[in-house]
């Protein structure tokens, strides 16, 4: 059975995703969608480039990432029961996730996490080395988010989903502990944090677009990173954490819950008694690592055929 991935083809973490999947599924996977009897939606915004007579006639799985309710108005809800008319079954990539969608669907939806890639971030030792080469000094604490924060419209609105008011608050905390703190951003519209940042005087350090290489260095040399999000379907910033053990705390959002201990999960009024499980997360990672990470997804399609 050959399955057409529809893709976003916006240098985002979906289109990584699709790349590992064909890179292991080739012979199940197909570039051409009349070849195919299953439509993958894995970017599910992108349904309506997908001709009507396709999503008609095939069997149609459409990944939801996460749902932002505060943001889901009568577009988003007219856009949502249009495409829902053409899905026979929904992928939620977290129970978070599921949760959510059973509230607007009774449609049959299936909870499987993303796969996380160990062979793009795993553990490096040479901490030191890679602090040097970044120019950041071994006795700075480094806090790390490296995840968009900022709005597209004016790129000066918070993105409140990925709750980076509630970011700055934590930062702030933890600079009555530290005193060499640093900041470290990576990623694009990141406009918020850094103007935040600015005026309560904390310094930061921001790499815009790195590679997934220099990705897995800077996660490497982190004292923490923190996940302050109020809405997320992963985020996969969990998981790679969790692989390349880098110490990290989370707001109980996305698949925090299925990766992190307890210990590791705050909201705003306990966020100072968080404390990373480094050892924990990196066992309950590992049965998401390639290929054991694809067993779900395979068992899936099996199902259909």
């Amino acid at each position: 059975m050959k399955i057409y991935l529809n893709r976003a083809n916006e240098s985002w973490i979906v289109d990584r995703f699709a790349d590992e999947w064909i890179d292991y599924h080739p012979k199940e996977t197909t570039v051409n969608i009349k070849e195919s009897e299953i439509i993958w939606l894995i970017a599910p915004w992108v349904w309506k480039k997908t001709p009507k007579r396709y999503l008609k006639n095939k069997f149609v799985l459409c990944t939801i990432h996460h749902i932002d309710f505060e943001k889901f108005d009568k577009n988003e809800e007219k856009n949502f029961y249009s495409r829902d008319k053409f899905v026979n079954v929904y992928h939620s990539i977290s129970k978070n996730t599921t949760k959510q969608l059973r509230t607007l669907t009774k449609k049959e939806i299936v909870t499987i996490p993303f796969w996380a890639n160990q062979n793009i971030f795993y553990e490096d030792k040479h901490k030191n080395v890679i602090r040097e080469k970044y120019g950041i000094n071994n006795d700075a604490f480094l806090l790390g988010s490296f995840q968009r924060d900022t709005e597209g419209r004016d790129l000066i609105s918070p993105k409140l989903s990925k709750g980076p008011d509630q970011f700055i608050e934590i930062v702030k905390y933890y600079k009555t502990l530290n005193n060499n703190l640093l900041v470290l951003l990576t990623g694009k519209r990141r406009n918020y944090v850094l103007e935040e940042l600015k005026k309560i005087n904390i310094p930061s350090l921001y790499l815009e677009m790195v590679s997934s290489k220099e990705l897995n260095e800077l996660y490497n040399i982190l004292n923490l990173y923190i996940v302050a999000s109020r809405v997320e379907g992963g985020p996969q910033a969990i998981l790679e954490c969790a692989l390349t053990k880098t110490p990290i705390i989370s707001t109980d959002v996305g698949i925090a819950s299925e990766i992190l201990d307890k210990k590791s999960i705050f909201n705003m009024t306990n966020f100072q008694k968080a404390q990373p499980q480094i050892e924990i997360a990196y066992h309950n990672v590992k049965k998401f690592e390639i290929p054991k990470g694809f067993e779900q997804f395979n068992a899936f399609f099996e199902g259909i055929s």
